[in-house]
């Protein structure tokens, strides 16, 4: 069922931030010199603008002006209401928060890079035929609904060395399964999403395990990884939910209206914003086969994996394990995307799939289908620089190291909350992390079970916050894989995360008091199961789809 229905506030809140904004500058314009130290570093008030940009973006729909206005009043907090500072605060270099600082970061440029190419090789996969082939393959193989949401799945399982290079190919393969099968672009979203960051988090052979090992100080870091996987209750109970979901046919919250406006009105989007409805004009039918499709996202997978390792130094001795801890993942993924475009250039023009004229057309066609993920990106890569200019992480882990004396059965629990909200508010799980397991680490013995645990509760709130978040780049590229709305994905994906948010809150209660993972890790997947069959069984015969 498409809706129609305009939002009446978005021009008043519009209009009233604009207002707001005029007489701010009216009034503190000038009253702060340069370099001068923000009043409002360290406090409650440094997390206000994320949280400013991620309730504009739920009420308005709108992500980009509401991430521009947290940006906004990010450099206003930070040059003390100083209108000067502020604006080059937000377009200049002279912070490492602004526009043009996070724009000449090689980690993200790295990145940009990597989007562009990977819209080039869906561009040039849909314009030889390839990505219709496997289409109509998948259609006469993989026969239900549940078949492509199960290999959706576990296509994002096996994909586990990187988040990013996750969401965009498991997009890219299984949008023409999923379409076929009338899933909508929003389940789709949550699937990859799903699959990305709380996969990566508990693979130890991943980027995510090298960032955790090289922040740890005093420990093996790697061993400490691989020894609270079995305590990341959000990441295993993520997968839960998507395997007990997808087996019982049923979905709650807006997910519900957009799957069931898939399956009877053959509307995969639901709402107005569709940003990538006109793709599939790109689409050929009939000219190339299977194998145009899967052979590069094959020989992509393979030159990302020699990309990271290669930075990590395998190539010069280093053992496997020791090179994707030591990886550079922006530069890998760069250099594997890059290499993997020059061979699908073999693979296509001698055997005249795509003539040359046509394979450089897809260059900017493939840009421009990026544009969206790139530019969102960049504002929020903007507005956590800004956040982390004003103190959040500081503030955050102050409150942490306050209360480290709490009653230590409480720990995991308060460590798992902290984090959720500090990766929400930041859009960083790495950030998250990489501030709270200093703290935590060297106040638990380092031989004890508990100090496993709180380990585990710190990857799994950062993992949940970043999940949920809509500034969170990785939900950004979720977004972006499926050819889903950003908003659309983070309001149906929220329900989910917050369901299994508040069984693994429980579950760190319980781990905390019986330390022994053999008999939690049972313990917290009956009970997301069972709070699933509940909810289920509230929404009765109305949560069931034919």
């Amino acid at each position: 069922m498409k809706n129609t229905t305009k939002n009446p506030m978005v021009n008043k809140i519009a209009i009233f931030l604009l207002l707001i904004m005029a007489m701010t500058f009216t009034v503190f314009a000038g009253e702060a010199e340069a370099g001068e130290v923000s009043n409002m570093y360290a406090t409650f008030w440094s997390l206000v603008p994320p949280l400013v940009a991620i309730l504009l973006a739920l009420i308005t729909k709108e992500v980009y002006s509401s991430l521009f206005v947290g940006i906004v009043v990010g450099a206003l907090f930070h040059s003390n209401f100083n209108l000067k500072q502020a604006y080059l605060t937000i377009f200049t270099n002279q912070t490492d928060g602004g526009l043009l600082a996070k724009l000449s970061d090689s980690w993200n440029v790295g990145i940009i890079i990597f989007l562009v190419i990977l819209g080039i090789m869906v561009s040039l996969m849909n314009k030889a035929g390839g990505s219709a082939a496997y289409g109509e393959w998948a259609r006469h193989k993989i026969k239900t609904r549940k078949g492509a949401l199960l290999s959706t799945f576990m296509l994002g399982v096996l994909i586990f060395v990187d988040d990013y290079f996750n969401c965009l190919t498991v997009g890219s393969v299984m949008r023409p399964v999923t379409d076929t099968h009338k899933v909508s672009r929003a389940k789709l979203a949550y699937i990859i999403d799903a699959t990305a960051a709380p996969v990566c988090i508990i693979a130890p052979i991943s980027s995510w395990a090298a960032a955790v090992a090289g922040v740890v100080d005093g420990v093996n870091g790697l061993d400490l990884f691989i020894r609270a996987i079995p305590y990341n209750f959000y990441a295993l109970l993520t997968i839960v939910t998507m395997i007990t979901l997808t087996v019982t046919n049923f979905d709650f919250g807006p997910m519900r209206l957009h799957e069931w406006n898939a399956q009877n009105n053959d509307d995969l989007y639901t709402t107005d914003a569709r940003p990538y409805a006109d793709t599939t004009e790109g689409v050929v039918k009939g000219k190339g086969k299977v194998i145009d499709l899967v052979l590069p996202v094959i020989v992509l997978i393979i030159c990302c994996v020699i990309g990271m390792i290669y930075t990590g130094g395998f190539f010069d001795g280093a053992s496997f394990v020791d090179a994707f801890a030591g990886c550079d993942a922006s530069v890998g993924l760069l250099l594997g995307s890059a290499g993997a475009l020059l061979i699908t250039f073999l693979l296509y023009i001698p055997r005249g799939v795509l003539t040359f004229h046509e394979f450089m057309s897809c260059l900017p066609e493939g840009f421009k289908a990026m544009v969206p993920a790139i530019l969102i990106l960049t504002f929020a890569w903007t507005l956590s620089g800004i956040t982390g200019l004003l103190g959040a992480k500081e503030f955050v882990a102050g409150i942490l190291a306050s209360n480290v004396g709490m009653f230590q059965i409480l720990l995991p629990v308060i460590v798992f909350l902290i984090a959720v909200f500090l990766s929400f508010a930041t859009g960083t799980s790495w950030g998250t992390f990489g501030i709270l397991l200093p703290i935590v680490v060297p106040i638990l013995d380092p031989t004890s079970e508990m100090l496993i645990i709180a380990v585990a509760a710190t990857l799994a709130g950062a993992v949940c916050g970043d999940h949920c978040s809509p500034i969170s780049d990785t939900t950004i590229m979720a977004s972006t894989g499926a050819q889903c709305d950003h908003i659309n994905h983070v309001s149906t994906q929220l329900p989910y995360a917050f369901t299994v948010a508040a069984v693994s809150a429980v579950n760190y209660v319980l781990a905390a008091w019986i330390q022994n993972w053999m008999i939690n890790l049972p313990i917290a997947i009956v009970s997301m199961v069972a709070t699933i069959l509940f909810i289920k069984m509230i929404y009765g015969s109305k949560g069931q789809r034919a």
